[in-house]
């Protein structure tokens, strides 16, 4: 028919057919295998196990290192985006390419350089010793390797978003007598804010289950710098899978909720922008 619009993909159902299959057999069944794999413990012995000192401690700690680690990646991660869309730059394409440099790099062997520069005997490690200040095997240093793994999310999501942006809307904010920082306020942020919001959640998911990088630079101290991921790793060495579903089970719900606050938040603001 001549009125009929002409799609390049399979229609609906096929597509959504082979959408739900893919889903299904890449994530959602064995995401699935989690609760059943918890369920067989019952629910006293889940309860002890999640809600045990160490276990509580690894979460807050994971948690609290993830949010840390992936805010510094949405404020610098804007900063280095800014930089390099809105500036020429001597070798940029080196540096726009050292930016992924996080994601082709294996995460142990970023966990090692971490580690030999953060240390007391390293770089900034031995800076900072004098002061008083401990960076590696601390939390600290937990942060600073979650903020290295995650600084690409947040820079590769607002890049696009920042080189789209009408450079006449910033000149007549100007025209109108806008300063700098009003003009970032109320004509560029607003814009950005929802590809930035999206870089945090991608950071912060990355961080949550990240395991090599951390495991060097954490020194893996019980109730101190003990990672869930870690701890996971632990009870499937002690033979011990129903206690390190249940850990999974709850990081799963914890990752999942986060993600949505994150997207009604960022759905939010496209709304109040797009209304006013």
């Amino acid at each position: 028919m001549r009125g009929k619009r002409q799609n390049a993909l399979p229609g609906f159902g096929l597509t959504l057919g082979y959408t739900i299959a893919y889903l299904s057999l890449i994530a959602l069944i064995p995401l699935a295998t989690l609760p059943l794999k918890a369920a067989g413990m019952g629910w006293g012995r889940f309860w002890t196990t999640v809600a045990s000192p160490r276990v509580l401690a690894a979460f807050e700690l994971s948690i609290g290192a993830s949010i840390g680690g992936a805010s510094i990646d949405a404020v610098f991660g804007v900063m280095v985006a800014w930089t390099l869309v809105r500036y020429r730059l001597p070798a940029k394409d080196l540096i726009d390419s050292m930016v992924d440099l996080p994601f082709a790099l294996p995460t142990s062997v970023a966990g090692i350089a971490l580690t030999a520069i953060y240390s007391e005997n390293g770089w900034i490690g031995g800076l900072a010793a004098p002061l008083g200040i401990r960076i590696a095997f601390t939390p600290v240093g937990i942060v600073v390797a979650l903020a290295f793994i995650g600084l690409p999310f947040v820079v590769r999501t607002v890049q696009p978003v920042l080189a789209d942006i009408d450079r006449e809307l910033e000149e007549a904010a100007a025209t109108l007598g806008a300063s700098r920082g009003q003009t970032f306020v109320r004509v560029i942020a607003p814009a950005l804010m929802p590809a930035a919001i999206t870089g945090f959640a991608l950071a912060f998911a990355r961080a949550l289950g990240e395991y090599s990088s951390v495991v060097f630079i954490s020194g893996n101290m019980p109730m101190r710098t003990e990672v869930v991921p870690l701890l996971i790793m632990t009870k499937l060495e002690e033979f011990d899978y129903q206690g390190a579903a249940a850990i999974a089970m709850v990081m799963l719900v914890v990752s999942f909720v986060m993600l949505l606050l994150v997207n009604l938040l960022q759905r939010w603001s496209t709304t109040r922008d797009a209304l006013g």
